[in-house]
């Protein structure tokens, strides 16, 4: 019965905050939205969290704006990282991202305390501070990012994202440090599952993901 109840209140809380969100909101973010899964470059990536962030200096009270933007800015900065000696410092190309997606993501959370999917985008920054300077950040950031992983985890133990990341960690930490090809496939598959039945409380809450779990996965055929 209290399980039941608590359910019913969880639907409710919901559906409430998504009626409160504006229909000029909601309509300015649901095409934006649909193309964070399926850009694939920095400068677009980069766009896309300009567009949200002019969008959340709008509305200031919708904290969804911020997320995605703090999100975009973190996801160019990992790709603008990405290639050559995966131990070289390169926080002249990373830090410029982090710094601004932090500063979104505060703004997001001052508005959404304890929320899985804003430690998911905390854990990713973390991670963008730690490849800019892999050598001597490791020790400050790495356990950062594990951390915002486990919170991400423990407020919503079924988001999807949390599995996908924490399988790409196990996927391109070398074996040496505790990677393992094999571990991560476990995990990219329970993010597959968690994501089958996974709704997302509108159309404009996170929802990405899937995509990319497919792609992980087709590397092991």
């Amino acid at each position: 019965m209290k399980k039941t109840i608590f359910i019913l209140f969880a639907v409710c809380v919901a559906s409430f905050s998504f009626a409160q969100m504006p229909d000029k909101f909601v309509k300015a973010m649901e095409p934006k939205i649909a193309a964070v899964d399926t850009t694939s470059s920095v400068q677009g990536l980069t766009d896309l969290a300009n567009a949200f962030e002019r969008i959340a200096e709008a509305e200031k009270n919708q904290w969804l704006a911020y997320y995605y933007a703090a999100f975009c800015n973190a996801s160019a900065g990992l790709m603008a990282g990405a290639g050559g000696d995966i131990m070289a410092a390169k926080a002249d190309k990373t830090d410029p991202y982090a710094d601004k997606a932090e500063k979104q993501i505060k703004k997001a959370e001052e508005m959404m305390k304890d929320n899985s999917e804003i430690y998911i985008v905390k854990k990713m920054i973390a991670t963008l501070r730690m490849i800019g300077d892999p050598m001597n950040r490791y020790m400050t950031y790495g356990p950062e990012a594990q951390a915002m992983l486990d919170e991400a985890k423990k407020l919503d133990a079924n988001n999807p994202r949390v599995y996908l990341l924490e399988g790409q960690d196990k996927f391109y930490t070398p074996q040496e440090f505790g990677g393992s090809k094999e571990e991560a496939k476990v995990l990219f598959e329970k993010s597959k599952q968690l994501f089958e039945t996974f709704k997302p409380a509108s159309t404009v809450h996170p929802n990405w993901g899937k995509g990319t779990v497919s792609y992980f996965l087709s590397q092991y055929k």
